[in-house]
């Protein structure tokens, strides 16, 4: 049988190409896609259909979520863990191809091209808390890196890999054009490397028990408020925000409209019954209820109330 490895593709130009280099070298290919609230699969999907290549989506919510709690390697300048993330989904590669008898996992990382997460420092530490760091191969920069088991071995052929580093894309985007390939920035996209996301999201970490999935889903959407009680207040912005508020919120989450009246949902994350009054106010406010008037509002459960 021939060598069997599976890579991890976010739906960027550097994954596309590694894959690449190894099936130059007759390397059997299958990419893999991680998603969670913070990141989906539809780049890795577009990425594999583009180069023939099997494919599949690997949800790793729950890992990320506690990670959130407890990063070990610590946050970077936001909410991103990204060190103790890229472990985990090696992790979870090196599980598949384990499990599925393959001899390498590979990804796209390129030498210094993200100052803390691919330095020198990062991507060792990133291959050693894998616990998969002898079959893990960048081969976009692996002839400035160890050699890795299936180099050594014979498996791949080190001299076909690349020295690529540093931020400049020019090589990359060349190969690109060789190949045909459709033009595509690096990969990425994540939620947790954004400030304004980010801030939202501490509200939650603050309230260990409301880190959930939905809930942070939820909080891509409207006007999020820190309530005083310590529950969270969403409020839609525009009738998508209301549907997906309404889509996202769990069975034991107070939803808040104005009774009777077009405007917007709000959705309280926490049971501190304060608060709902709270949210109710803000609810009205951006419903456009003029101030000092009373506004009736009902929650999901059919439950009717008047704030100011």
């Amino acid at each position: 049988m021939g060598v069997k490895a599976f890579g991890a593709c976010s739906g960027g130009q550097d994954g596309m190409l590694a894959a690449l280099l190894l099936a130059d070298q007759g390397v059997s290919i299958e990419l893999v896609t991680f998603e969670s609230p913070f990141f989906g699969c539809s780049g890795g999907r577009a990425a594999a259909g583009e180069l023939g290549m099997p494919w599949r989506c690997v949800d790793v919510t729950e890992d990320l979520l506690e990670i959130l709690l407890d990063p070990p390697s610590g946050l970077g300048r936001n909410c991103n863990p990204c060190i103790d993330c890229h472990a985990m989904m090696f992790r979870r590669l090196g599980r598949i191809c384990e499990s599925e008898k393959g001899d390498l996992i590979f990804s796209g990382e390129v030498l210094g091209q993200r100052p803390m997460s691919q330095n020198r420092g990062s991507l060792n530490r990133v291959a050693r808390l894998s616990g998969y760091r002898d079959i893990l191969l960048r081969p976009l920069s692996a002839l400035l890196l160890p050699e890795t088991e299936p180099e050594s071995s014979g498996l791949i052929d080190r001299s076909g890999l690349l020295d690529l580093s540093g931020r400049s894309r020019k090589r990359q985007n060349a190969m690109a054009e060789r190949r045909g390939l459709s033009p595509r920035q690096s990969g990425g996209g994540c939620l947790l490397t954004d400030p304004n996301y980010s801030a939202r999201l501490r509200l939650l970490l603050r309230r260990p028990e409301l880190l959930t999935a939905g809930n942070c889903r939820i909080l891509r959407h409207g006007r999020v408020y820190g309530l005083p009680g310590g529950s969270i207040g969403v409020v839609g912005r525009n009738g998508r925000d209301n549907s997906v508020i309404t889509e996202l919120a769990g069975p034991d989450q107070a939803l808040l409209q104005i009774a009777g009246a077009h405007g917007p949902t709000g959705v309280l994350l926490g049971r501190e019954g304060a608060d709902l009054a709270i949210l109710g106010s803000l609810v009205a406010y951006h419903a456009g209820v003029d101030p000092g008037a009373r506004a009736r509002l009902e929650t999901s459960d059919g439950a009717r109330f008047e704030v100011e």
